[in-house]
């Protein structure tokens, strides 16, 4: 098949990963010449995230692509290299990440993080059926379709991703029933405009200071947590050993396999006893996903830890561990961004942009009303836009100690994103005249 990638074993592509990673860091850490004007203007993160998305551009790597088996039959090839960072080393990363963590702390962040998560929420609700009369003053067979191949339904999918997640949006496509065939598409909408609306944020996060001081937002209570927590580790900080190491990895890795037989029996249990999880059009089939039981145990785990003994470990560094394994995932959810299919369908791609667009303008307007941080547009926007997956990525950017946060608004996310979704394709079956 053509579009098979020169590098298809999943080592090699991880290695590429990793040689992104390594020459974003040390090019970054030069402090004189050419690097350092290059690094002011363009955020490390970013570069972590873009680099991967070039490789997968040139076709060198690949999320996922086709090859013809002995008889001819097509078979669909993926790397398992984004499935392996999401499902251990988000886990992991989360555990390490909240060991030194202030749970009064982030309570005391106040209301202002849920109100932005819910602007993000309300901006996907209304932004599909803006988007949907918008295009269709200029380019009505662009939102068309008849039956089950009708627009609408398919943009239905898109909400249920931008509100919820991967089961919300499963979910929708089994209470709407879009044309199978045609929902490749749908999906394609979903990576190409979510990923350029990341790395918009991913760019935003190094000019947050200005932002907020455009804002006239007050970030005395994230600055407040990240200085009690950055001395605490000062507090603490020693040299560590080998010893260190391997427990810090046995703590999250041991953290990583109870949440996910914990995650596997939560579903289980709820699909076994109670047949509205079974039921794929209730807002409650999302609560089935191990993913979400997974993300949700291994944080309740590091915050359990983070009243024991095990928080002094934050002084041999295990949130710099986390963040290793923050980074890695970065570069694999870059590495499923392939820049030519940005001129694929661009109608399609179009109504996305308009629709995300929309998103985008209510949630600056709210911050600039109550005066909220960055911090809180840009994390409450992934919560809904990523979920789980993305959310504390986004959030231990602006600090490690952070990330939790991104995980308990992600959770709403998957509470609200059928509900969300369905009120959402409502608005835009009428938008679109059907």
């Amino acid at each position: 098949m053509e579009n098979i990638p020169f590098f298809t074993n999943d080592t090699i592509v991880f290695g590429i990963l990793l040689l992104c990673l390594g020459l974003v860091f040390y090019t970054s850490s030069i402090k004189t010449g050419f690097w350092q004007k290059f690094y002011k203007y363009i955020p490390a993160l970013l570069l972590c995230y873009f680099l991967p998305a070039i490789f997968t551009s040139f076709n060198i790597i690949a999320p996922k692509w086709e090859e013809l088996d002995a008889n001819g039959e097509v078979i669909k090839k993926s790397t398992n290299v984004y499935n392996v960072a999401k499902n251990y080393l988000l886990p992991a990363s989360l555990v390490l990440m909240t060991l030194s963590i202030d749970l009064k702390g982030i309570f005391n962040l106040g209301p202002k993080a849920l109100i932005m998560f819910f602007t993000g929420t309300v901006g996907v609700i209304i932004g599909g059926p803006l988007a949907i009369l918008i295009i269709s003053t200029f380019s009505p067979e662009t939102v068309g379709g008849a039956g089950f191949d009708a627009v609408w339904r398919g943009l239905s999918t898109l909400a249920g991703s931008w509100i919820g997640g991967g089961a919300n949006q499963a979910a929708m496509l089994e209470i709407y029933e879009y044309n199978p065939d045609k929902y490749g598409g749908m999906v394609l909408v979903d990576i190409v405009v979510a990923q350029i609306w990341m790395a918009l944020l991913l760019i935003g996060i190094g000019k947050s200071k200005k932002i907020d001081r455009w804002l006239k937002a007050d970030s005395s209570a994230i600055e407040s947590l990240k200085e009690k927590v950055s001395t605490y580790a000062e507090s603490i900080k020693r040299n560590p050993t080998l010893s260190d190491y391997m427990i810090m990895l046995s703590i999250a890795f041991t953290a990583v396999g109870l949440s996910h037989w914990g995650a596997g029996g939560i579903s289980k249990f709820l699909s076994s006893n109670f047949e509205i999880f079974n039921d794929k059009t209730s807002a409650l089939s999302s609560f089935t996903s191990p993913f979400f039981w997974m993300i949700t145990i291994a944080t309740a785990i590091g915050i359990l830890l983070s009243y024991t003994k095990a928080k002094k470990y934050e002084g041999a560094g295990a949130s710099k561990i986390g963040s290793i394994f923050i980074y890695i995932l970065v570069a694999t959810i870059g590495m499923k961004m392939d820049l030519t299919q940005i001129f694929k369908n661009p109608g399609l791609i179009g109504i996305g942009l308009v629709w995300m667009f929309i998103h985008v303008v209510l949630l600056i307007i709210v911050a600039k009303i109550i005066k909220a941080p960055y911090f809180f547009l840009a994390v409450g926007s992934k919560a809904n836009i990523g979920g789980a997956a993305s959310a504390p990525v986004v959030a231990a950017a602006f600090h490690p100690s952070l990330a939790t946060v991104g995980v308990l608004l992600a959770v709403f996310g998957y509470v609200v994103g059928t509900y969300g979704a369905i009120l959402c394709t409502i608005l835009m079956q009428i938008a679109s005249g059907s």
